[in-house]
């Protein structure tokens, strides 16, 4: 049965943007250079921010440096607030370059600095090797804060997708260790639950037709757990407790596969005493957002703006 007469028709032309493939190990490497190649930068200059390389140490000795984008505007005040941001592609796909212009756009607007982590992607390095990538950031940015001119106390965390599975469990993470504080959560359609998609939690049927189905999800997944046994961090979902996380705002698609693991991970947030804000764009599915001018993209970049500023404790522009 096709949903397609459920999408919203000014975001359909985001469709084109994901040609029907099947994601097998064999054509990863092919998909991973026609989207690198398919990337094109903003011009940050003319936005008055600074982009640039760095490399952040690995977590732990002998760990690999971790490549990001850095952000940061040309005219900030003497301290600011951080975005760790994770970018998407079912842990097996992307780089920071996917949301260059977005998170110029948030730089430039709340006047933040943002770090975006080109963490190592699966099959090649399975959990844990990307979210202690992340990790390795978020250890980065509270030790090099002072130099930075970010206030460690208003850190936030957050990514698409799979960038909200990474951002989701280095909350999870940073929380049982207790060692880097992170003040919010900013996901959209994260990917919470590995078993979302497998015959025994086949969920919604009118969910997940379009960009990231159910056959994508469970390779990805299998992808990045390996031989693990699918328990948190690495499966936020799978958390026995979410209380003491930070607060957060969690946007999702009325017909993504993740809809259904996005409101309970909320409603969990909620009966837990964390402040939480769920949004569910309706007619949308998985990466709508590529439809830029469609009313409902710019309700979700304006709603995604104003919750980064709330969360950081800032006035968005």
């Amino acid at each position: 049965m096709s949903t397609y007469h459920l999408l919203d028709p000014a975001i359909r032309p985001a469709l084109e943007f994901y040609p029907e493939i099947e994601l097998t190990a064999d054509i990863l490497p092919a998909v991973r250079q026609v989207t690198a190649t398919a990337l094109k930068l903003a011009d940050a200059e003319a936005a008055g921010v600074n982009r640039e390389q760095i490399e952040v140490p690995g977590m732990e000795p002998g760990q690999p440096g971790v490549r990001c984008l850095k952000y940061s505007p040309v005219e900030k005040s003497a301290t600011t607030a951080a975005y760790l941001h994770i970018h998407g592609g079912g842990l097996v796909l992307g780089s920071p370059e996917m949301s260059d212009l977005h998170n110029v756009i948030l730089a430039a607007k709340l006047g933040i600095t943002i770090v975006s982590v080109d963490y190592r992607l699966a099959p090649e390095h399975p959990f844990p090797a990307p979210l202690d990538d992340c990790y390795a950031v978020l250890a980065w940015l509270h030790g090099n804060a002072d130099k930075l001119g970010i206030d460690p106390n208003r850190i936030a965390v957050g990514g698409e997708s799979a960038g909200g599975c990474l951002a989701a469990a280095l909350a999870i993470q940073a929380r049982d260790a207790g060692d880097f504080a992170i003040c919010y959560q900013l996901l959209t359609y994260p990917m919470l639950d590995d078993r979302t998609g497998s015959p025994a939690a086949p969920g919604d049927p009118l969910t997940g037709e379009f960009v990231w189905d159910r056959d994508k999800n469970r390779f990805g997944w299998g992808c990045y757990l390996g031989d693990s046994t699918p328990a948190a961090p690495a499966v936020p979902a799978r958390v026995e407790s979410v209380a003491g996380l930070p607060p957060a705002w969690i946007g999702t698609a009325a017909l993504d596969l993740f809809r259904d693991e996005n409101i309970e991970y909320a409603q969990r947030l909620l009966s837990a005493g964390v402040a939480a804000e769920l949004v569910v764009y309706p007619g949308t599915c998985h990466g709508f957002q590529r439809a830029e001018q469609a009313p409902v993209s710019k309700q979700f970049f304006r709603d995604h703006l104003e919750a980064l500023g709330r969360g950081l404790s800032l006035g968005a522009s």
